[in-house]
């Protein structure tokens, strides 16, 4: 079986929020060949660290150094950081013979097997993602006014991102992205995922946010638009990526979420296999 390959975007000061992640998706997938490529503008201080952890794990790292000068020709800004571009312009960085890899973000917790997303046919799409509006059709309605891409199946998330990269190779442009950003500056609240969506959102597969990107902020509302179906128990048994949304997160000592305690369980895993590694 071909090993997964896994995205990841991330610098020195959110490695260990990282290494939880990929634990948590290493510890619940059927799959456990994984090779795991990290975009970094320089090559991390972690590096040594983040080679032993995944050779505990027993899977593959692959640094991804995107270099100084990679985007000097690209508008930027205290908003627009260039580490803007490195989700948008992956394929360009990555190994050719790649056909799919799954961006992750790192402030994801992953609680079951990501094979069926992983595995998802995605056609002619060139990524699969999920959304994070409610059933309310303004804010929708506001999104698709501000980017103009009335094509598009709703607004994606970009911090779970399926990508085609056969497809993607073929149809994603660094000048399209660049000349959009510079075009539009005003108008994108949050970058990346603003192109993504005024850009490729009509050529995104939707895909369930309760189970692949679920906003562990908003739980009663998820409660609400399930009728009660979609309770703790639920959540447990179905979802695979708990995604904590905002600036909020669960490594910090004054977080009370619902899920708190779980993200602290794998967090002391990571820190025992740490202990162990020394």
């Amino acid at each position: 079986m071909k090993p997964f390959n896994l995205l990841f975007s991330i610098d020195d000061g959110c490695v260990n929020q990282f290494k939880v992640t990929l634990y948590s998706i290493v510890q619940n997938s059927r799959q456990k060949s994984f090779n795991v490529y990290v975009l970094q503008k320089g090559k991390l201080e972690s590096h040594d660290n983040i080679t032993s952890f995944c050779q505990q794990l027993g899977i593959t790292y692959c640094p991804v150094v995107i270099g100084e000068e990679a985007f000097e020709d690209a508008p930027t800004t205290d908003r627009y950081p260039e580490t803007i571009y490195y989700r948008l312009l992956a394929h360009d960085y990555l190994p050719q013979n790649l056909d799919r890899i799954l961006y992750v973000d790192a402030d994801i917790l992953c609680i079951n097997d990501i094979s069926e997303l992983y595995n998802l046919d995605l056609t002619d799409k060139l990524y699969a993602a999920a959304s994070h509006t409610s059933d309310s059709n303004i804010p929708e309605l506001v999104n698709k006014l501000r980017l103009r891409n009335f094509e598009a199946e709703s607004y994606f998330n970009s911090g779970v991102l399926l990508m085609n990269l056969e497809a993607i190779r073929k149809e994603v442009s660094r000048k399209d992205i660049l000349d959009y950003i510079a075009q539009n500056s005003l108008r994108l609240l949050l970058p990346d995922q603003d192109v993504l969506n005024a850009l490729y959102g009509h050529r995104t597969k939707q895909i369930p946010d309760q189970i692949y990107n679920y906003d562990a902020r908003y739980n009663a509302l998820y409660f609400t638009r399930s009728s009660g179906k979609w309770d703790l128990d639920w959540v447990i048994e179905h979802t695979v990526f708990l995604h904590f949304c905002g600036r909020d997160k669960p490594w910090k000592k004054s977080y009370r979420g619902r899920y708190s305690a779980l993200y602290k369980h794998y967090q002391h895993q990571v820190m025992k296999i740490e202990k162990n590694n020394q």
